[in-house]
């Protein structure tokens, strides 16, 4: 496995613009007309019954969940001051 590289400044502000953009109602909608296959739909059910059997409580998924925000949060880069 390769280490994780640091994406530049500029890089990090493509992403950054990319994802706190605001979609007009007809993206919104062309994003949402697109169905799921069979296989998708299929995959995501299983995978929710699966997490759901892992932490059967509400207690035990918000315990994973923070468990798992911390990881995310440990592996980023931190982002430089400018």
């Amino acid at each position: 496995m390769r280490p994780v590289t640091r994406p530049t400044a500029e890089a990090r502000a493509r992403m950054r613009a990319l994802a706190e953009r605001t979609l007009s109602a007809a993206e919104w909608k062309s994003a949402l007309a697109i169905p799921l296959l069979e296989a998708e739909r299929e995959e995501a059910l299983s995978l929710v019954r699966w997490f759901r059997r892992r932490y059967p409580t509400p207690l035990e998924r918000l315990a994973y969940a923070r468990r798992a925000y911390r990881r995310w949060r440990a592996a980023m880069p931190h982002e430089e001051k400018s």
